[in-house]
């Protein structure tokens, strides 16, 4: 049993669902008058006789294609007409939708329709005038206004008459394709969606060029992968496509860019949207307080670009990920791929669908060459009778002349043709006999031998070809794929880019448009209390988390208002449950009279609006000190105790870092058993957890701590990152996992400002090449050559000592290469600084070599100072690496002179 027999019953028609509504239509006529009860009855049989009727009909032959050519029939049936108008010529298209309604059964407008989504897909229709724009929505010209052809792809796969199966139209007037012969994956090269009585089918398009590539490692024996790939760009996950099959999943983004701080581009559309529908759902976002922007303004032309302009103060990267969580610049597709097959509609995977599509391609491709076959052998067939009928001259024979009627002429010729017909390719018909007694005098007389000869050998030889090609049609349909590749492939590249990325958090990107307040006298909390105490920004989206004196504590959602029970809060914020690293340092009495004891936990699960408790529960429990730390800090407390006889000690310090990280529910350490009275902060600690691994995904250009992409480092929250654009541009941010990188990006890495560079570029004012050395600095986006935009680097490294080889140009070609140890050449000086010119020569190009020397192989270079104290103004060449460093990154010079050191410091 087929999907579509165990569908059908709960959706169009089962006997049990006919039986139920003719016995309720029985049940009801007892009390309905006579006349109603017959209406009753009729409707059960017209539900039983015309409803399968027409749920059959939208299924086989409007909604779903099918799989022998990959259409829909009025798909099938525009292309058909335009076949038969011609292609030689642009045509109107409201002459092609006349056309065509010869062969469909509906109005124009769905002739039209289809016309123009055909068109808009760009691989069979070649189109003149205004057909709309699949980014913006813009609908098509009427068809009065526009035109259309087949294009020279179209015409070659999709049409031959002599293999064609026909049927009659609709009324009986005309014949029509029962399916074109389609040479080609159609139905994944173009998509198809349709929703028909009871079941749905959508097939995602897929690349050109990967179809012909997938289907050539089929004929070969090989594994394949298919993906989708649409044509308005953008990014695609396809994780979870599982083959196309139901039940898959693909995410697709719209591409957004960053043009400055405050200005935002999408210049790709996710799968199915345009730039209206885009801009209205990122507007209602706006309106909803989800994301905030400033304005969104459409200049897509040939392109796409819509730019988004944020207010001051708001994130673009943080605006970016919420665009994605928030409005349709992220959608999810899920593949259903339906098609006719047999007759039946029947669920298949993209890889099915593709080997019966390659299948069905060489069967054709051995049909057409067959055809051929045979037209060629009835050539060699006639022209061998032809040359035995001419040169034996069986026209001049008296029985041929003599002949009283047309049956004796034919057994005479055939009498005569006995002596050679062992030779011929195939028996002798009575076709051929009538062939021969049609040929004219004047051909006879011109018939010339050599040219005759020639034809034959010509026709053996394309006949040796054709059996070649059928018996080897797999390395023929595999050659075919290959033409049609180099034909048409350049013109039809990828547009999607496959990526992978994670789920956005919608509480870490949402804008917090809102604030949370707090009522400690009634203990209410929420956004609606505006006289009350201000707790922190928030959105409708978010948690909190609350901290009592009691130790007890608990998250729930933000609401306008909502009492927490009774109790002294200590502690309330926004919860962030992504935040592993928060870490709670407290100090808590077990009870009215017990020992005070000492612990640090995280939170990572909870059940919303649940009670927990952070001490051991005893009553009287309470929290004495408690800290939030959002990395694990450990600061050291000061503890006084109240006095007591014979106690010795009044006042310790305590460090958290002596504290191991533990459950919520752990007791802790015991801190003391006397009475505290006064517990206060000493100094503030560092984190306990130590440096945290990043990574650096060039799919999405995001970081991440999930092990996703390429390994940059292990960094602390203080550390910056250092980024090199392939311009020569370089700044530093910060390690966020939110912060968004251009796709240019040369270079990512914890940035140590103590790294010395080593950038050789050619200076666009100067016209000449310069070598400088440097070390990163300040916070603002800087460019390497300096700011002439005609400046270009030619070559940075962060090799200690480089060691670099210069090629010359033009009129000093010949002269030998130029190599520079550059530590050498030139100090470390400022990015800032122009450097020293490497050549009065042009210079074609820069490599590097392998250094003279390694860092473990030199010593530490001595400062060096002047004895000349009259001279204020210093040698540049004279100031030493270490003395440039030193002053780049302000690190104060001491004079350790004879005539300065006493004698205890010279001790």
């Amino acid at each position: 049993m087929t999907e579509y027999d165990e569908e059908l019953p709960g959706e169009i028609g089962s006997e049990q669902a006919e039986a139920d509504t003719l016995e309720a239509a029985d049940a009801k006529s007892e009390y309905l008058p006579e006349t109603t009860a017959s209406v009753m009855k009729n409707l059960g049989g017209m539900y039983r006789s015309w409803f399968l009727d027409y749920a059959s009909y939208v299924i086989l032959e409007r909604a779903v294609p099918h799989i022998e050519d990959g259409l829909k029939p009025v798909q099938r049936r525009v292309l058909y007409a335009m076949h038969v108008l011609g292609p030689e010529r642009m045509t109107k298209v409201a002459k092609i939708v006349g056309a065509t309604m010869a062969y469909h059964p509906h109005g124009d407008a769905s002739i039209n329709d289809a016309l123009v989504q055909l068109g808009q897909k760009g691989y069979l229709i070649d189109m003149q005038g205004n057909w709309g724009n699949i980014f913006t929505g813009d609908s098509a010209a009427a068809g009065r206004y526009i035109e259309a052809r087949l294009s020279l792809f179209a015409q070659e796969v999709l049409f031959d008459d002599k293999i064609t199966d026909w049927k009659r139209t609709y009324d009986g007037s005309a014949d029509e394709p029962v399916a074109l012969p389609v040479k080609f994956p159609l139905l994944l090269l173009q998509g198809a969606e349709g929703i028909a009585v009871g079941l749905s089918s959508k097939i995602l398009p897929h690349n050109f060029c990967e179809i012909i590539e997938a289907a050539c490692h089929y004929l070969r024996g090989e594994d394949f992968e298919l993906y989708p790939d649409f044509p308005t760009g953008g990014l695609v996950d396809v994780s979870g496509y599982a083959d196309g099959r139901r039940g898959g999943r693909v995410k697709s983004r719209a591409r957004i860019g960053k043009i400055d701080n405050r200005t935002l581009s999408i210049s790709e559309l996710p799968a199915g949207k345009t730039t209206s529908s885009l801009i209205d759902s990122i507007l209602k976002a706006n309106e909803r307080g989800k994301i905030k922007i400033k304005q969104v303004v459409d200049m897509t032309a040939s392109e796409v670009d819509i730019r988004v302009y944020l207010p001051a103060g708001v994130s673009g990267d943080k605006t970016i990920d919420a665009l994605y969580a928030f409005t349709d610049c992220e959608v999810n597709l899920w593949p259903n791929a339906c098609v006719i097959r047999d007759e039946r509609p029947e669920f298949l995977s993209v890889g099915e669908l593709l080997r019966m599509s390659v299948d069905r391609t060489r069967e054709l491709l051995r049909m057409e060459l067959q055809h051929r076959l045979n037209e060629h052998e009835q050539q060699y067939m006639a022209a061998s009778l032809e040359r035995i009928f001419i040169e034996e001259r069986i026209y001049k024979d008296q029985a041929f002349e003599e002949a009283p009627d047309e049956p004796s002429v034919l057994v005479h010729i055939d009498r005569r043709l006995e002596p050679w017909k062992e030779n011929l390719l195939r028996p002798v018909t009575e076709e051929d006999l009538r062939r021969l007694l049609e040929i004219r005098m004047a051909r006879i007389l011109r018939f010339n031998i050599p040219k005759h000869e020639a034809m034959m050998l010509e026709l053996e030889r394309k006949i040796d070809e054709l059996k070649k090609n059928i018996a080897g049609i797999v390395a023929y349909t595999i050659r075919w794929y290959e033409h049609l590749a180099e034909q048409y492939g350049e013109a039809y590249p990828r547009r999607s880019q496959l990526v992978s990325w994670t789920q956005i958090e919608a509480t870490k990107v949402v804008a917090l448009d809102q604030k949370l307040y707090i009522n400690r006298e009634e203990n209410f909390i929420g956004t609606a209390l505006k006289e009350s105490e201000f707790v922190c920004n928030c959105s409708d989206l978010d948690e909190f988390i609350i901290f009592f004196r009691d130790g007890r504590y608990m998250v729930s959602k933000v609401e306008e208002k909502k009492f927490v029970g009774r109790g002294e809060v200590i502690h309330i914020d926004r919860f962030e449950r992504s935040r592993e690293r928060t870490v709670y340092n407290v100090i808590y009495r077990d009870g009215k009279k017990s020992p005070f004891y000492i612990k640090r936990f995280n939170i990572t699960s909870y059940v919303r609006d649940r009670e927990y408790d952070l001490t051991q529960g005893k009553a009287g429990s309470k929290v004495v000190y408690f800290s939030v730390n959002r990395n694990a800090e450990a600061e050291t407390v000061k503890i006084i105790l109240k006095p007591r006889p014979r106690q010795r000690i009044l006042v310790f310090e305590k460090d958290f870092s002596d504290i191991l990280i533990k459950a919520r529910t752990a007791r802790g350490n015991l801190l003391t058993r006397a009475e505290v009275h006064k517990i206060s902060l000493k100094e503030k600690g560092a984190s306990t957890l130590g440096a945290r691994q990043i990574w650096f995904d060039r799919d999405v250009m995001r970081l991440n701590y999930d092990g996703q992409g390429e390994l940059i480092g292990s960094f602390k929250p203080e550390d910056k990152m250092l980024v090199i654009l392939s311009p020569g541009e370089c700044y530093l941010t910060d390690c966020s996992d939110t912060n968004h990188y251009e796709s240019n990006v040369s270079r990512i890495e914890i940035y140590h400002p103590d790294k010395v560079w080593t950038a050789v570029y050619y200076n666009a004012e100067q016209g000449f090449v310069y070598l400088k050395r440097f070390v990163m600095e300040g916070d603002q986006r800087m460019r390497i050559q300096g700011d002439d935009e005609s400046s270009r680097l030619l070559l940075l490294t962060d090799t200690p000592y480089p060691y670099l080889e210069a090629r010359f140009a033009g009129a000093d070609i010949d002269r030998p290469p130029l190599r520079i140890e550059a530590e050498s050449f030139v100090g470390i000086k400022s990015i800032k600084a122009k450097g020293k010119r490497v050549s009065t020569y042009e210079i074609d190009k820069v490599e590097e070599l392998e250094p003279l020397r390694q860092p473990e192989e030199t010593s530490l270079p001595q400062d060096s100072v002047s004895s000349d104290t009259e001279n204020t103004e210093e040698d540049e060449d004279s100031i030493t690496d270490m003395e440039w460093r030193d002053r780049i990154l302000g690190v104060p010079r001491l004079d350790f002179s004879e005539e300065t050191l006493t004698e205890e410091e010279d001790k």
